[in-house]
């Protein structure tokens, strides 16, 4: 059943890893997909050129959402296209994991730069841009609710990136829109698994309940269940999808 039937989704991050991943999935549920950049015009173009291929409607437009004038840009150049933004999904991030002690400037300010300040930008647009009764959905993370050493700095992102979720569900529920945050565990991307030795990988994947870490696809099919009119009456909440992790 096509779930997202005529949805328009704006999906941040979405060349690659999970972000690919939800632009195919709610392409496939019925949506017309924007697939949001920041460098890599090829992945990009891939995928959209794969949506359509399987019968989907997506687009690609490059903006780094650490910029406000390019997420007003995004914002332009999506409802000039589609006519309106239904859903915005805040995927874009990075990670990079250091002792706190070994965190330089630059690490903590390129950390908070996209990964909240990212989030913010968008938000900010969605709220006066964002079509009535639409979804806003973030990207948390399950680092959030354990203690490893050398995420430090990326925990308290996404913590920043759950508090804006919280405050702006109230701020926006009286036009409809539900505002949600997901927190995967360990998955399955370049993001996670880079630099990482197998044993580490192993050893993380032995923390959920299936001795596995997540695949892109596994947080995707949440991503389209919060997307859809199904879940209207779950707002301000962050979800864990991170097979039994924590």
């Amino acid at each position: 059943m096509k779930t997202l039937k005529d949805k328009i989704i704006l999906v941040t991050g979405a060349s690659r890893g999970i972000g690919a991943s939800i632009a195919h999935k709610v392409a496939a549920a019925g949506a017309k997909v924007i697939v949001n950049y920041a460098g890599n015009t090829a992945a990009a173009e891939q995928t959209v050129k794969e949506i359509i291929a399987q019968g989907g409607d997506a687009i690609a437009i490059q903006a780094d959402v650490s910029n406000s004038a390019a997420v007003e840009a995004l914002f332009d150049q999506a409802i000039e296209h589609y006519g309106r933004i239904d859903v915005l999904v805040n995927n874009a991030g990075i990670m990079i994991t250091k002792l706190l002690k070994e965190t330089s400037d630059e690490d903590f300010s390129r950390q908070f730069d996209i990964n909240v300040k990212g989030t913010f930008n968008t938000m900010r647009a969605a709220a006066t841009r964002l079509a009535d009764n639409g979804s806003v959905i973030n990207f948390s993370t399950s680092v959030n609710r354990i203690m490893l050493p050398g995420y430090s700095t990326y925990v308290a992102t996404k913590a920043a990136v759950e508090q804006l979720t919280r405050v702006f569900s109230k701020e926006v529920g009286g036009r409809g829109i539900n505002v949600n945050s997901i927190s995967p565990g360990p998955t399955n991307t370049e993001l996670f698994t880079n630099g990482k030795p197998q044993e580490v990988i192993d050893r993380l994947a032995s923390l959920s309940a299936f001795n596995r870490i997540g695949e892109p696809e596994d947080i995707a099919q949440v991503v389209v269940f919060l997307a859809s009119d199904d879940a209207k009456w779950i707002t301000a909440q962050n979800i864990g999808v991170n097979g039994g992790m924590a």
